[in-house]
Parts: structure tokens; sequence; C-alpha cells
């Protein structure tokens, strides 16, 4: 597993080096996770619908893009983790990579003694009722790309203009606000580690 550190980066540069990548992989292609935050913008999935979307005036850029899910916001302070992983190989199902990449993000609030909880018809992770990371994932011949954004120190205005992830009283926290102090890449360093142990044991348990 290689962990990649990109910084702040556009989105749209960022999802097409994803498709591309997953595109020429090979059976000795290692997985990747790719660690980032982007630049402003909002994304929706396949299914989007367009009364979850900002107002059409939206100063922020809106784009439909190939994952699952409904409607988000990426910004500054956001973690994002995107995925790249070879699912055959690893004989996982996509059930066994959502499953992994929430529970990463419950052991890493757990570290900080914040209990954390899933749902299992909105996935992602919420402590209290509030949604702290959101997930979105596109399967391609048998691989995984998108993955996970966990708010961590961020300006959550953008989220009041949408319905998040397609429900409209969705309530967004970020780790800040549950007394998390930390720098983003201080929660990358240990979210990659978190990411890692459990990719490496998923599917491997009863």
């Amino acid at each position: 597993m290689l962990v990649k550190r990109l910084g702040l980066v556009d989105y749209v540069e960022t999802w097409e080096a994803m498709k591309a990548f997953t595109a020429s992989r090979s059976l000795a292609t290692a997985d990747e996770i790719w660690l980032l935050e982007h630049t402003p913008v909002y994304t929706y999935g396949v299914a989007g619908r367009a009364e979850h979307l900002p107002p059409a005036d939206s100063v922020i850029p809106v784009i439909k893009v190939d994952r699952g899910g409904q409607v988000t916001y990426h910004g500054p302070g956001q973690l994002v983790a995107y995925a790249l992983v070879d699912l055959r190989r690893r004989g996982l199902s996509v059930r066994d990579l959502v499953r992994a990449l929430e529970q990463a993000v419950l052991d890493l609030l757990s570290e900080f003694g914040i209990v954390g909880d899933r749902r299992a018809a909105a996935p992602g992770v919420y402590v209290r009722g509030a949604k702290v990371a959101a997930l979105g994932l596109r399967i391609r011949h048998g691989a995984s790309y998108h993955g996970l954004s966990l708010n961590v120190d961020m300006d959550l205005a953008p989220f009041r203009a949408i319905d998040p992830c397609g429900y409209p009283d969705l309530e967004i926290t970020q780790l800040r606000d549950l007394g998390i102090a930390e720098p983003v890449e201080r929660i990358a360093e240990l979210l990659a580690s978190k990411l890692a142990q459990r990719l490496d044991t998923a599917g491997k348990q009863p």
C-alpha cells in the first residue's frame, strides 16, 4: 500500500488522474491511498438529484462525477482520502471496502475519546447525529477509486447551500468542533495508518 500526500489540489485534475491510474493498472500495480485537500467545489454522484444541489448562481463550481452518492462539498481544511484498491486481488466486496473506510475513521475518533457511528442506509461516519465523514466510490474492473472525506478544520458554511448527501436536515460537523485541535497534516498521518490497518484485515473477519 502506497500512501501519497498531494497537498491542496484541483478536483477535476485529481479525478482525471484517478481514472487514468485505474484504467492503466495491472495485476502487479500496488494499491494506493491519496491524501489531499481540494480547492472549493461541490460534487454530486451519478444518481444525484437537482433538488439537492446549490442554487444555480453558486460561485463555487458544481461538478457531476462518476461516484455513488448525492451532493457534497470539498474545501480546504477537509481531508480527502482516495482509495485506489484492487478489490479482486484482496478478495474484498464493495461492502468490505466501505466498512473498512468507515472503521478507519471510527478508529481515529476513538483515539481522541470520541464515539462515532455508522448508518446502514447512509454510508459515512456520524457523531451524535452529525456527519463528520462522507463516502463515495466507483468500482471499475474490480478496482476502486474516489473514497472518503473527513471534515477537520474548515468553513462549513457551503454545506448550508445544499442537502448534504441528499438529506435536507442533515447536520454537518468537523473534528475541530468535536474538540480535536490537530492540523490536517497530523490527521492525515493518523488516518493513513488506520486505513492501512483496516484494509489489510478487511474481509478476513467473521
